[in-house]
């Protein structure tokens, strides 16, 4: 593979650590922090079929929706505003997890070309990057918004492409989500799956080209592959 040109990262889950989420979904859920891997996968699933379906509400308006959903499931009362309340506000403020920071500036030191896409809003992972400190890293950010589609949909990534007028292969889409690296590497980007606990690999499609445990391990990885462009 060459060494590619752009990194573009996922940013909730593999930049940003959801604990401060899980601790507010549960606590809107009668202290059932247990559920939020079911409260993030119905969001997940409504993502994708408003996307399928031709329609468009924000990330936080469907993650809002996905709570009360399974809060209904569950059998516990939960109002629109407490929903909302439960998950706006602690989400613009994850942290990042630890090795990112340090992951993110050598990346940069070594002269890559770095860039986010997210489900999230364009207000909403603006806000969550300045609060978690990692703004300076990152030349551009992008959000499905911009289309009214969700990752993994092809047009998303392209949307990246088209706007830096880079090649697929020359790009690397990192993520600790199998399903939106399975989008991206059909698009012919390269692939890197940051294994955060909890989150495995899809079987039935290509394994990515990068298995780490995290960031750090991506940049020796990387370094190893490659010379980065101060050697150059």
């Amino acid at each position: 593979m060459p060494r590619p040109k752009v990194i573009i990262f996922d940013v909730n889950e593999t930049l940003l650590d959801l604990a401060p989420l899980k601790t507010s979904v549960g606590k809107a859920l009668g202290g059932r922090e247990d559920l939020l891997p079911l409260w993030f996968s119905t969001m997940l699933h409504y993502s994708l079929v408003e996307t399928l379906s031709g329609e468009y509400h924000s990330f936080g308006e469907i993650g809002t929706a996905a709570l009360m959903m399974v809060a209904k499931t569950q059998g516990i009362d939960l109002q629109y505003d407490q929903a909302k309340a439960a998950i706006v506000t602690p989400l613009r403020s994850l942290p990042p997890h630890p090795d990112v920071v340090a992951g993110l500036q050598t990346l940069k030191t070594d002269g890559y070309q770095i860039v986010s896409l997210t489900n999230s809003s364009n207000v909403g992972v603006a806000t969550q990057f300045q609060n978690a400190g990692l703004t300076k890293f990152f030349e551009k950010r992008y959000s499905v918004e911009s289309i009214k589609k969700y990752k993994p949909h092809p047009d998303t990534y392209r949307m990246v492409l088209a706007d830096l007028d880079v090649a697929p292969e020359d790009v690397l889409m990192v993520a600790a989500h199998a399903w939106d690296l399975a989008g991206a590497k059909n698009v012919g980007l390269q692939t890197a799956f940051i294994a955060r606990p909890g989150k495995a690999l899809y079987p039935n499609v290509a394994r990515p080209d990068y298995v780490v445990s995290d960031l750090q391990e991506l940049v020796d990885v990387l370094q190893k592959a490659a010379p980065s462009a101060r050697s150059e």
